[in-house]
């Protein structure tokens, strides 16, 4: 969720917990008004894909990459909306919609699949990013959160009431899903979530436990922030092979954002991380873009419209990139519009998503 630019640090007491927990729906039909028991619908359907193109059962294409969108709900509360929207200033559907879920168990944030992402999940593939934290505004709005703990995670203290119950729902909807827990996990150890040996703990538990409970939908997804400082952290951080499917990362054009002044095209703006990520962690796991942008640059308009057309070419040289999620969403800060919703760098973003390299054939289930 670009958290390391900008993200406020919580670090949570013992007492804050218990507390935060006391407000917490813990997946309780009381506290939203509506039956916990609906299970989204199964929406696998059609033949399963075949020929050339069609992607892996890891929905790793064979023929180029996903291009897909983190796009915040629109002003009326609606994700729906907001994707749709989006989709038409670029003149096409996105493959992929990334959406983000806190541990709260509520409707607004803390259930998975919502209605509005079982919609848009019908014709494209959706990446649930789940947090283990319990968010204090709505859709994280503020960036303030309280803490789960990855041990706590890794006990099975929350199993009954947290992740049982939306292993459920992603089970009932039978369609593939991307899935990653914890994103940018290497910021979150100075938020207070634990050590990296309890979050590689935490994720195998979730793991394990998906698939005590039947849940084969779910290619997992283990994303860093990408920052090479903490490079060190990652290899702490991987949970394995046998537990990660894909590797995320997230890697930026921040240029004057946050007072830097370089700027990174695209190819350089991602290649030492990838590099990186293929020689010390795995060379086996395709990788994802799980969330780029670059802002503008304000004496030379053009660059930001250059720096996305740019994509289609580079990426071609990053071979197991395999997929591509822009975040349509400002950093706070002068200069750090991270947006395409207008001017040059939609321009350049339409253009780059028109590629024949973004236009796989998606999987119905």
């Amino acid at each position: 969720m670009n958290r390391r630019p900008y993200a406020t640090t919580v670090l949570v007491a013992v007492a804050l917990l218990v507390a935060g927990l006391s407000l917490w729906t813990l997946g309780s039909a009381n506290d939203t008004g509506h039956d916990r028991q609906d299970l989204p619908r199964n929406a696998a359907s059609g033949e399963p894909l075949e020929g050339p193109c069609a992607p892996t059962g890891e929905l790793v294409p064979r023929c180029g990459a996903w291009w897909g969108a983190y796009v915040p709900y629109a002003p009326n509360g609606s994700l729906k909306d907001a994707v749709y929207a989006f989709e038409k200033k670029l003149g096409r559907r996105l493959d992929l919609v990334y959406n983000y879920h806190d541990m709260s168990g509520n409707e607004l944030d803390g259930e998975l699949l919502t209605p509005d992402e079982q919609e848009l999940g019908k014709d494209r593939l959706l990446m649930l990013a789940w947090e283990s934290t319990v968010w204090r505004e709505p859709h994280h709005a503020d960036y303030t959160e309280d803490q789960l703990g990855w041990r706590n995670i890794a006990s099975g203290k929350y199993d009954s009431e947290i992740i049982d119950p939306q292993a459920a729902r992603i089970k009932a909807y039978g369609k593939r899903i991307f899935f990653s827990f914890d994103q940018e996990v290497d910021a979150r150890i100075d938020e207070g979530a634990g050590t990296p040996e309890q979050y590689v703990a935490a994720y195998r538990h979730l793991r394990d436990r998906f698939e005590e409970l039947g849940v084969d939908n779910v290619v997992w997804v283990w994303t860093v922030s990408g920052f090479l400082d903490n490079a060190e952290l990652f290899k702490r951080l991987y949970p394995g092979d046998d537990y990660v499917d894909w590797i995320g990362m997230d890697q930026y054009n921040y240029y004057l954002c946050h007072d830097t002044t370089d700027w990174k095209d695209f190819e350089r703006s991602q290649r030492p991380t990838y590099e990186w990520l293929r020689a010390n962690i795995s060379d086996s796991k395709p990788v994802m873009l799980a969330e780029f942008a670059t802002v503008p640059d304000p004496d030379q308009p053009l660059r930001q419209r250059d720096w996305y057309t740019a994509i289609p070419g580079a990426v071609k040289k990053l071979p197991e990139v395999k997929a591509l999620v822009h975040w349509n969403r400002p950093v706070d800060g002068e200069n750090c519009d991270l947006t395409v919703n207008s001017g040059p760098g939609l321009e350049g973003y339409r253009e780059a998503g028109r590629n024949s390299y973004f236009k796989q054939p998606v999987p119905t289930r």
